[in-house]
């Protein structure tokens, strides 16, 4: 089938027969023009002689879901379509919930937008919300039906309203888009443990272990406290399923083809309901290969471009972020490279930023950050970051050997001392955290806490100790100035800029006292909300009040547009990271002392990238470098731009 020729097996008169509107017809047979050839190569190249069969049943999801689109989301379907860097503004800000956390229901969650309006936020992700298992559901992500809601939050009604009051206040609703897997109970699993051969084939199910033990040669176990193992075995089914993360998540078989044609229709149908943004959960593990570690295979972006393609045909306002968290050299790959370039995510997670933010806030020392940084491959241009301080999920520590030999490092005794250093075991730490999943195996311990705790406040306040509060809110704003200052989607994560602590009660529900990552998803705070405005002097009042100090500065700057990457250059000080921007307004450059030291930073150094004159848009002030260094307090960010 020739890519340039899409749906042949359609004429195009058959398909104006499906409208009443001639308008409408020219709209879905130009965009069918524009992504048809990416959609059928891609699904030839995993599904290969079963696309000539697969491609009329996609037609028929795609014309199902074009006719059925509100009118208001075709508007912004063309809107997007006329500004395709949309998520790549200065203005966009993220704000990441439960939304039982943040206000017990979807009709809560509305009734608190006017606060994520009056913050800056125009890109709300809730937390899963879809319907999961009963009980121990891993935090939302084993997924019963895609196509209800939780019911102590509402139903899928509340959800297109919440949808609808968000996208008139120009916030972009995000919800996650679980993949890799379904829960047990899902209506798939339930028919293929009957028996049903069609359903059976949705999944990976073995009658004995020997391909489960081959497979098992090249396999990471993910959660190794609590799942150890990736294959349960199921006496309904009477076979080994395949089961990544827990037993009770069944990994579903992406060759079946059938397998796409739902989750075209899942996101549809979701996106019709008012959906904006895809986060697509375990990306990286769809694709099965002996012998490999079924990560990052080739066909998983080819799965990604196809689903892509088929929302740019019936819903183009839709964009995709990877929920991809790998090393550098892969991650590139989620946003397109070569043949894929720009076609495959429109977004992926910066992990990489996230874990350099801590380890040099721990080791006072930026030049493994900037090591780190240059190991990544330029991104197309029509993509973007997601960047975060911390997000639901544990801190694993992503830090490449490589990238610390280069600076004179052993990449597992690094590891280690964050391990300790953010579980509060190192001497001298201000961290409060948890260990998360000690593999002894590997020496892997991961990390959970929230971003006040790990950044020091709970000691600070339990030790009563004034100077460690006032370093530890330091840190909290430096570690937020850069990733709104990075450039691409900041995402902050509900409570931090409230600065809320440690949730020590998590372990008092018994479905969540086995994963201590509830320790960092506390409950929204809304009494301390009235406080911070009350009384900003309080600690929690002072990062609120710099957050949004930065919130307004990044909306004001052109130069954080995300189609500009920012890049390392080098320092002189370990201490201080900078980062150049090369926007066609003219250089901007942040420079952030990641120490609790007083930084006497020399003049020339800012001086050859911005000339003499610089804004800071950080205060508002203005500088001029001549001979006298540049005093840096502690933890203090700047974001320079050349002056007029």
């Amino acid at each position: 089938m020739a890519p340039s020729d899409p749906f042949r097996l359609l004429a195009p008169e058959s398909l104006r027969r499906a409208f009443d509107d001639d308008r409408d017809a020219e709209t879905f047979l130009l965009r069918l023009e524009r992504y048809g050839p990416e959609l059928i190569e891609s699904l030839a190249a995993v599904y290969g002689d079963q696309t000539a069969a697969l491609l009329p049943e996609l037609l028929e999801v795609l014309l199902h879901a074009f006719h059925t689109r509100p009118a208001d989301l075709k508007r912004l379907d063309e809107a997007r379509l006329l500004r395709p860097d949309w998520l790549q503004q200065p203005g966009m800000i993220g704000y990441v919930a439960y939304a039982d956390r943040f206000a017990g229901t979807l009709r809560g969650v509305q009734a608190r937008v006017p606060y994520l309006e009056e913050l800056g936020v125009t890109y709300l992700h809730l937390m899963p919300l879809l319907r999961p298992r009963p009980g121990e559901n891993d935090g939302g992500y084993a997924v019963a039906d895609y196509r209800a809601v939780r019911g102590d939050l509402g139903s899928m009604d509340d959800l297109s309203a919440l949808a609808a009051d968000l996208r008139g206040r120009g916030i972009s609703l995000v919800l996650d888009l679980v993949l890799n897997h379904v829960a047990q109970e899902h209506e798939w699993a339930v028919k293929a443990r009957a028996g049903d051969p069609a359903y059976r084939d949705y999944f990976h199910l073995f009658p004995d272990r020997a391909g489960p033990d081959a497979y098992e040669r090249t396999l990471p176990e993910i959660f190794p406290d609590f799942a150890p193992g990736n294959f349960t075995w199921n006496e309904d089914a009477q076979g080994w399923v395949w089961t990544t993360f827990n037993t009770y998540q069944w990994d579903l078989n992406w060759a079946n083809p059938a397998v796409l044609r739902e989750f075209v229709d899942i996101i549809l149908h979701l996106a019709n309901r008012g959906v904006e943004v895809f986060r697509l959960d375990a990306i990286a593990f769809l694709w099965k290969r002996p012998g490999t570690d079924c990560q990052n295979q080739p066909e998983v972006h080819h799965l990604t471009r196809a689903l892509r393609a088929c929302a740019r045909i019936a819903a183009p306002a839709v964009a995709f972020k990877a929920e991809a968290i790998v090393a550098p050299g892969q991650l590139i790959h989620y946003l397109g490279t070569g043949g894929h370039h720009g076609r495959v995510s429109d977004m992926a997670y910066h992990n990489s930023l996230m874990v350099q933010l801590w380890s040099s806030l721990a080791s006072r020392d930026v030049r493994l950050f900037e090591e780190a940084l240059r190991a990544f491959a330029p991104k197309p241009l029509s993509t973007t970051w997601g960047m975060y301080v911390r997000c639901h999920d544990d801190i694993g520590w992503a830090i490449s050997d490589d990238d610390a030999a280069r600076v004179g490092l052993s990449g597992p005794a690094h590891r280690h001392f964050l391990s300790d250093f953010y579980s509060g075991e190192y001497p001298g730490s201000f961290a409060r955290g948890l260990v998360f999943q000690h593999n002894p195996q590997t020496g892997d311990r991961r990390i959970s806490g929230s971003a006040a705790s790990l950044a020091g406040l709970e000691a600070a306040l339990a030790a009563g100790d004034p100077r460690q509060v006032d370093l530890a809110v330091r840190r909290l704003l430096l570690l937020h100035a850069v990733i709104l200052g990075f450039g691409g989607v900041p995402l902050l994560y509900m409570g931090d800029e409230l600065a809320l602590l440690n949730d020590h009660t998590f372990a008092d529900t018994p479905e969540h006292a086995p994963d201590n990552r509830w320790v960092h998803r506390p409950p929204m705070d809304w009494a301390r909300v009235q406080a911070v405005a009350a009384d900003p002097g309080t600690p929690e009042g002072r990062v609120n009040a710099g957050l949004r100090r930065l919130i307004a500065a990044r909306q004001g700057l052109a130069h954080l547009h995300a189609s500009v990457e920012s890049r390392p250059v080098g320092s002189p000080d370990p201490c201080v990271l900078l980062l150049r921007r090369d926007h066609p307004l003219g250089v901007m450059l942040g420079v952030y002392n990641f120490s609790e030291h007083t930084v006497q930073f020399p003049a020339w150094a800012l001086r050859e990238h911005l000339g003499e004159h610089a804004l800071d848009h950080v205060a508002g002030s203005a500088f001029t470098f001549g001979h006298a260094p540049v005093v840096l307090d502690p933890y203090r960010a700047l974001w320079l731009t050349q002056a007029p």
